[in-house]
């Protein structure tokens, strides 16, 4: 893509679209271009390219290092097991700058998820969908149901930057005291595949949750997570193993 001289636009600000561009398709994961790359491939000057490049860097996208240059920013992130967590409050404890795009909020109905949740066909569901990004980029697509008879409050709720146990607790009095955790690899849908900047045939990690409060259950979720940005980690100690349990697809 050339860049239109005659445009209003800076070159710089031109530039530096072009570029998010190439990285949101998959390019430069072997190697980001060097300024001087730039310079010749683009026909800018060296400030146009760095001040391109600055502000590709304060949103986290790409970052300077020593003796490497400009490098892809791909940020990976570690998350105990056994323990109830919010991948929110995970991510802002690393350091990385935490926002949600809510894509969806609003009251439903979905039977199998009623039944998980030990309600009656047809009952009232708060749904919440969103894609949540760390350091500037797509992280994981969260899907979340709760009972919207325990839940309305939350119906006007800002879930752009903050937690959803967080707004639970504040505005419901409710917060997850037990519940458990399925993670699987699994290969995401052409849709989530493109809203997490994925590329064709890479993995991720598919979480399924059940949360109670106090022996009711509040919180059917599950969460698209991308496998190259994400890890999960386990502790172990000598004793006996608990069964290995044979399931089925549901």
């Amino acid at each position: 893509m050339e860049l239109d001289r005659s445009s209003p636009m800076p070159l710089w600000a031109q530039l530096e679209g072009e570029l998010k561009r190439r990285l949101d398709a998959g390019e430069f994961v072997e190697r980001f271009p060097t300024d001087s790359e730039l310079v010749q491939e683009y026909a800018v000057s060296r400030h146009t390219v760095r001040e391109a490049i600055r502000h590709l860097n304060k949103t986290g996208i790409l970052r300077r290092e020593r003796g490497r240059g400009t490098v892809v920013d791909q940020s990976e992130f570690e998350q105990p097991l056994g323990a109830l967590y919010s991948l929110f409050e995970s991510i802002e404890a690393s350091g990385a700058e935490q926002r949600s795009t809510v894509v969806e909020l609003g009251e439903t109905r979905d039977d199998s998820v009623a039944a998980r949740l030990g309600l009656e066909p047809g009952a009232s569901l708060l749904y919440l969908e969103r894609i949540r990004f760390a350091a500037g980029q797509p992280l994981a697509i969260d899907r979340a149901w709760l009972p919207l008879e325990l839940t309305t409050p939350l119906l006007d709720s800002d879930f752009g930057h903050t937690a959803l146990y967080d707004e639970l607790e504040r505005r419901c009095g409710l917060r997850p005291t037990q519940g458990w955790e399925r993670i699987a690899p699994v290969i995401p849908t052409a849709s989530d595949r493109e809203r997490l900047r994925m590329r064709r045939g890479e993995a991720a990690f598919f979480l399924e949750r059940l949360s109670h409060s106090h022996g009711t259950a509040i919180e059917w979720r599950t969460s698209t997570i991308r496998g190259d940005r994400y890890r999960f980690l386990a502790s172990w100690s000598m004793g006996a193993a608990p069964a290995l349990t044979a399931t089925t697809s549901d």
